[in-house]
């Protein structure tokens, strides 16, 4: 594709618009009807806390089926999202600066005083736009935070499904394409049956609702974590039985470290004395759990998560460093948050946090990092 062809393919048309709206309106609208289990938020520093209701994992099945039923019908095409793939690229990109926008607009105006809505302005432009100004800023009673993650996760999902769709069309589905599915299939649907442990995540409790959360939700998770589908169509690997099994166990061993790490903190915010690995669990200052994975790392789920993000871009070999742009970003991202996460963690508890560091010397890789 050209020059020309690619600046014309990122003009947004009314087709790939409609999509958008129609699957932010969807979730919406399902996000609010569809029973689930309500989750009450961490207490918050006014003493409230929100409530969060966690159906994520039934509306994610409803939406693959209501939309299976339609390409069934004839309706709709499997290959639409991968066919609009840079249309619906540019659309949510101009929908994620226009809410942060409104979003900025909204907490400027805000004397609200209660701890979710409370405007936190620094009075520098940029830092309020990017990191934004309220905590949990809400519409129609929908908490965005909450919604704009999902979202991304949902949308990760369907740009998979019609990437694959795609592959089918074009009779190259390959046994890389496979795996590089069944990986990300596995660890969305988990992420959605254990949606409430998001409740208790930094994200949630703890940053400000900005372009940085919005445009990391609403366009990089779906179409930067895609993106070794999209070398997948045009590019054939074949993978030896020995590297299967391989990139097999790195999931495996990825998914145990993140899903355990942030399992027995969930737990523990919910139950202190919870058992961690059939004992008592070790606390420090009564707040810092240091016991299970996070007595081996102080951000072991950070690992589990890198090694998620080497799994999925694995299947497509080492011939090109495109397909590994996923996992080199996020080991970016997760050290820049890790120095973050520790500098705030220092300035909130003091000499615990202190304790805590000499106890668990390690901060990502234990002997490493």
């Amino acid at each position: 594709m050209d020059l020309n062809s690619t600046l014309h393919a990122l003009v947004p048309s009314s087709t790939s618009v409609t999509m958008l709206l129609g699957f932010f309106a969807y979730l919406a609208i399902a996000g609010s009807i569809l029973p689930g289990k309500v989750v009450p938020g961490v207490i918050l520093s006014d003493g409230t806390r929100l409530r969060y209701r966690c159906n994520g994992l039934l509306t994610v099945i409803l939406l693959v089926a209501l939309l299976g039923i339609g390409v069934r019908m004839s309706f709709i095409s499997p290959t639409a999202i991968a066919d609009k793939g840079l249309e619906l690229l540019s659309a949510t990109l101009i929908f994620s600066f226009v809410v942060t926008l409104l979003l900025y607009v909204a907490g400027r105006r805000s004397h609200d005083q209660g701890s979710s809505l409370k405007p936190h302005v620094t009075g520098n432009l940029i830092d309020d736009w990017w990191f934004g100004i309220q905590l949990n800023p809400q519409l129609m009673g929908i908490d965005l935070k909450f919604f704009f993650v999902r979202a991304g996760m949902m949308g990760w999902l369907l740009i998979n499904l019609s990437i694959m769709a795609k592959s089918v069309k074009e009779a190259n589905l390959s046994q890389s394409m496979i795996l590089y599915q069944i990986f990300c299939v596995l660890y969305i649907m988990d992420y959605f049956f254990y949606e409430e442990y998001m409740t208790s995540t930094w994200d949630i409790i703890a940053e400000k609702l900005g372009f940085m959360l919005v445009f990391g939700d609403l366009v990089w998770i779906p179409f930067t974590f895609s993106i070794q589908g999209w070398w997948l169509l045009s590019n054939k690997v074949e993978l030896t039985t020995a590297a299967v099994i391989a990139n097999c166990m790195v999931f495996l061993i990825g998914y145990q470290v993140f899903r355990g790490a942030n399992k027995q903190k969930h737990v523990f915010k919910k139950n202190p004395k919870a058992p961690i690995w059939g004992r008592p669990p070790k606390v420090i200052g009564g707040k810092l759990l240091a016991s299970g994975y996070w007595g081996i790392a102080r951000h072991s789920n950070y690992l589990g998560d890198l090694l998620l993000a080497a799994s999925f871009s694995l299947p497509c070999g080492i011939i090109s460093p495109i397909p590994y742009f996923y996992p080199i970003y996020l080991l970016i991202l997760l050290i820049w948050r890790e120095r973050r996460d520790e500098a705030r963690c220092a300035e909130k508890y003091r000499e615990v946090w202190a304790e805590y560091c000499k106890l668990v010397p390690w901060r990502i890789l234990p002997y490493v990092y």
